[in-house]
């Protein structure tokens, strides 16, 4: 069954690339999305969709919906009146969205939830105008999903994170731009994950592997970060206080906070002035731990074969984590490309007080790397640039299965 919205309002015909009428085109759109028979396909011709309302897609399988092209078809809310995400899928099977781009919204730009098999390709989510703590928090947002493929799609604005993973499965993220969000592209507590041949540039930070606590799914790993082009993350953050990202330094490249099973590699990593990639735990980021079930340390990364070039210039993230670079660590000008907190969960270390092999941190084979272990555990007093107790290796071993989403 095929649903085409060819939509002639007034005088307005598509043929000009039309600005839609506002109430007009809410029904319409959203009368489809309610009609749509499983193995529908929902295409939007090309216009500027003006709209006022969240458009909602439940409970449906094998849906397509489809635009244009990015930038040709655009879905603007601007203004935005009623809910808040531009568009919401929820309880859903096999789902594409394509060619297609969402501005403006008050909320999240696109959210799934509880989706198996969710596709976003070609999709563009941005937020125009300087960005703000006002934005929406997410670009593309599937939390709690199986199945999840984000291909060559763009975020821009976000004031959490543009292309967002969160408490999901078998994910992969690949030929993505995230641009002058907070964090760029951000997997957390999401379990076999890909993300490789993105660009991040221009973020607060490129791109974050989180484990968090107090959230539905409570651990997430098996995360591959590779191929991925991770440059000039120094823009300044704008996330509202409060939120875990708000304190991830402006000039991030990679971070890594609480989570295991984690391998980044082949990637370039240039040009983020504060840490090129940095393994914490939760310690780091000073929040209370109310959740028992919990567990705040990094174990089992494995960061190599990356290449590292930074601006020799002063760690410029701000906030209690730029003041401790500045007056306890006093690197100045020296700022590691790799830094480890050094904070260990003592029932995983061996006589020597060092990790087991199952939960060691690996550094190895990265060129012009610079290395530093913040002793953050007892209060940064031996900080040590010694990368020679970390030169091992650690490979994550997953499979990660998802639909191409033609």
């Amino acid at each position: 069954m095929r649903i085409c919205i060819l939509l002639t309002l007034g005088a307005i015909t598509i043929c000009q690339t039309p600005i839609y009428a506002q109430q007009d085109i809410q029904k319409q759109l959203q009368r489809q999305l309610i009609m749509a028979e499983d193995g529908s396909v929902i295409e939007l011709p090309a216009g500027r969709y003006q709209l006022s309302s969240t458009l909602s897609l439940e409970g449906k399988k094998k849906v397509l919906i489809k635009g244009a092209g990015m930038d040709k078809t655009i879905l603007n809310f601007k203004g935005q009146s009623e809910g808040a995400e531009g568009l919401r899928v929820s309880n859903a099977q096999d789902i594409i969205i394509r060619d297609l781009t969402v501005q403006d919204t008050k909320g999240d730009g696109i959210k799934t939830m509880n989706v198996t098999g969710i596709t976003f390709k070609q999709v563009k989510v941005e937020w125009t105008g300087t960005p703000a703590k006002e934005n929406g928090a997410y670009g593309l947002y599937p939390v709690q999903c199986q199945q999840v493929l984000i291909d060559s799609c763009t975020a821009i604005g976000a004031s959490d994170a543009g292309l967002y993973v969160g408490q999901s499965k078998d994910i992969v993220v690949r030929n993505c731009l995230a641009k002058n969000n907070v964090a760029g592209i951000e997997i957390e507590n999401s379990l076999h994950a890909e993300v490789y041949d993105n660009e991040a540039t221009e973020n607060t930070g490129g791109i974050l592997v989180f484990d968090l606590p107090d959230l539905v799914q409570k651990k997430g790993g098996y995360v591959k970060v590779f191929n991925n082009n991770i440059h000039h993350n120094n823009f300044p953050n704008f996330a509202p206080k409060g939120n875990t990202v708000a304190k991830v330094p402006a000039g991030t490249g990679v971070m890594i906070l609480a989570t295991n099973h984690v391998e980044v590699f082949n990637n370039k990593i240039h040009y983020n002035n504060s840490a090129g990639t940095a393994i914490i735990s939760y310690f780091m980021t000073e929040n209370p731990i109310k959740d028992s079930t919990y567990t705040p340390y990094p174990a089992t990364v494995y960061i190599h074969d990356n290449d590292y070039i930074r601006d020799h210039v002063k760690f410029q993230g701000k906030g209690r984590i730029g003041l401790m670079f500045k007056f306890k660590l006093g690197f100045g000008k020296n700022v590691p490309h790799i830094f480890y907190d050094g904070i260990l969960n003592k029932d995983w270390t061996d006589a020597s007080g060092q990790y087991k092999p199952e939960y060691r941190i690996c550094i190895a084979d990265n060129k012009n790397a610079s290395f530093a272990n913040l002793d953050a555990g007892n209060k940064f007093k031996n900080v040590s640039r010694d990368a020679e107790l970390y030169n091992c290796s650690n490979p994550v071993t997953t499979t990660t299965t998802v639909k191409s989403g033609d």
